[in-house]
């Protein structure tokens, strides 16, 4: 057998400077194993060490990364909520002003309405008084060619405001013989 030690015979047994050299030989190897042993364990355990401060730091940087974003995503949500609140007051405010707008419009348009109400009445009112005038002028410029004076030309009815008709054509008169002079 290959490794097989054989030990020379004395009397009594083994050769006994063979069995210590064999003994010596194996011990050294031994030794020298144990050293590489020893030797193969702390650079293991170094390197155990190393690869553990690694795993810490990599254990606090995923921890820290968690933590992260975590903060990160409650920081979002929390945006998004305050976006949504910012959101939903402009929308009811956007609707409080066109509610608003939309009123001021309707008020708006019944004031016109009744403005052009009010100004068909005055023009109908206008037109009325212009044809009374007219005519009226008309019936002092026939006397008055006719007889060459006015003071004989007297009118009994007055106008809305309790004024003449006799006071408004010398008015007319007055006017209008100023607009032929000139």
């Amino acid at each position: 057998m290959a490794g097989e030690k054989r030990f020379g015979t004395a009397f009594l047994g083994f050769k006994q400077s063979d069995v210590n050299s064999y003994i010596e030989k194996i011990l050294r190897e031994f030794d020298d194993k144990l050293k590489e042993k020893d030797n193969e364990i702390i650079i293991l355990k170094s390197q155990f060490r190393e690869l553990r401060i690694k795993y810490e730091d990599i254990a606090r940087k995923s921890e820290q990364v968690g933590e992260d974003r975590a903060k990160i995503a409650d920081v979002l949500i929390k945006a998004q909520e305050k976006a949504e609140l910012i959101l939903q007051e402009a929308r009811e405010q956007a609707e409080q002003e066109r509610r608003k707008l939309s009123e001021m419009t309707e008020q708006e348009k019944e004031k016109f309405v009744d403005m052009k109400h009010e100004m068909k009445l005055l023009k109908q009112e206008i037109t009325k008084t212009l044809k009374k005038y007219e005519m009226d002028l008309d019936r002092v410029i026939e006397i008055s060619e006719s007889s060459g004076d006015i003071e004989h030309f007297k009118l009994d009815t007055e106008n809305d405001d309790g004024e003449s008709t006799e006071e408004l054509l010398e008015e007319i008169m007055e006017e209008y013989v100023g607009k032929t002079n000139s």
